[in-house]
């Protein structure tokens, strides 16, 4: 019986990844629903080839435009907005959900799997980032099966213990070690990184990934949502996770124990590996990735970041120990300067500088519901706005 699977966020390139792992397995899965924002060219070759039942787009334009590019003979059903994500991401015939769209706006449709209790296959951060008790509340009520994508928390998932049940002490377990490549600015000074462009920062040595996580990884911010989602995946604090600046990306993750014992996992810098083996827990299958050469390798290098010269690391860490509403507008202030730098409105170096802005000026709520959570969002979203207009060109100064 083949596995029923939503892609949330197709087009991207976990999508795209996750969709070249399927295609290699027809007889194991076969694709419920694929969503996207408004790529309709891509959304339309990849219904061609999947035949989907339905097909989301953001909004009613995007949708226009896909279904005009289908064929009368078309099965697939043509939808848009907010609800339809919903609908096709808890729908009762869909076994996994592939959560892959990229920042806040995967919240609703991830959540919503939670809550229908399908495994949903984590590949959005932003998630437990923003609203991550709430999230992980839903994946106990619901009874989800949450299975970590992001290639750093797949690796700890694999090396944790099979009966792992969020207690280091009862596991013997000491600290994560979490990977990060360091970025395509590893080693450079502040002063290196003030005429930094665009295509620079999307320039990821190791890792093919879109622009907003290419700049995320840059700037270091990556891996502190990285280590706030740790956090809530493992039922752990930052001082239980040591950020490991390793160059080559292929150790992406450890757990160190109390018996000296240090278990890693190695493998090529591929998505496709982590998505296969969410897609296929608890067996193994092809993902179309070779297998390490270690003589090729060679070398393997570890050094601690540098959180001076690249502070979005501290600031995930003060915002996770500040709680309640701050991780989420630690996130949404954090989307809105990327996008910025990304429209060469503001230098690189001044994306932690409106994010800290913007969380001193926050007021930390309790998270006792989603508005909680989505109020949060907004209140930062438009906190960072009036600070970019305040800038008004000077953001340099």
């Amino acid at each position: 019986m083949t596995s029923q699977i939503t892609v949330l966020g197709a087009t991207g390139s976990i999508g795209q990844s996750t969709l070249d792992v399927i295609r290699r397995h027809p007889e194991r899965y076969q694709v419920f629903a694929l969503t996207a924002a408004t790529r309709a060219d891509e959304m339309a070759a990849l219904v061609r080839e999947f035949s989907p039942r339905y097909a989301v787009m953001a909004d009613s334009d995007a949708a226009r435009r896909l279904q005009a590019q289908l064929n009368c003979g078309c099965e697939t059903t043509v939808l848009s907005g907010t609800r339809a994500l919903l609908e096709v991401a808890e729908a009762e015939e869909v076994d996994q959900v592939m959560a892959a769209i990229v920042g806040a706006a995967g919240l609703l449709p991830t959540l919503a799997a939670a809550e229908a209790g399908k495994r949903v296959l984590l590949a959005n951060k932003e998630s437990l980032v923003m609203a991550g008790p709430l999230f992980m509340q839903a994946v106990r009520a619901g009874g989800a099966t949450l299975l970590p994508i992001d290639s750093e928390h797949n690796a700890i998932f694999q090396a944790l213990p099979h009966n792992y049940g969020g207690d280091f002490s009862a596991h013997g377990i000491r600290k994560i070690l979490l990977t990060a490549s360091g970025g395509p600015f590893r080693g450079c000074t502040a002063a290196e990184l003030e005429n930094v462009t665009p295509a620079q920062a999307v320039a990821h040595p190791n890792w093919s990934m879109g622009q907003k996580i290419s700049v995320d990884s840059a700037t270091l911010m990556n891996k502190g949502l990285e280590l706030i989602e740790a956090c809530f995946l493992f039922n752990c604090v930052p001082d239980d996770v040591q950020v490991v600046v390793h160059p080559q990306s292929v150790i992406h993750s450890m757990v160190q124990y109390c018996d000296g014992s240090v278990i890693a996992q190695l493998g090529q810098p591929d998505m496709r590996t982590p998505i296969a083996y969410g897609l296929a827990w608890p067996e193994r299958i092809d993902a179309g990735v070779q297998s390490l050469d270690l003589f090729s390798i060679a070398r393997l290098d570890f050094t601690p970041p540098d959180e001076e010269t690249f502070p979005c690391l501290r600031l995930a860490k003060e915002a996770f120990s500040a709680g309640g509403t701050m991780p989420a507008v630690l996130n949404a202030a954090n989307e809105i300067a990327v996008e910025a730098f990304l429209r060469e409105q503001i230098p690189f170096s001044f994306i932690p500088t409106l994010i800290a802005r913007v969380m001193a000026r926050h007021d930390v709520q309790p998270i006792q519901h989603l508005a909680d959570v989505m109020a949060a969002d907004q209140w930062a979203r438009d906190c960072a706005g009036a600070q970019l207009d305040a800038a008004n060109g000077r953001v340099n100064a």
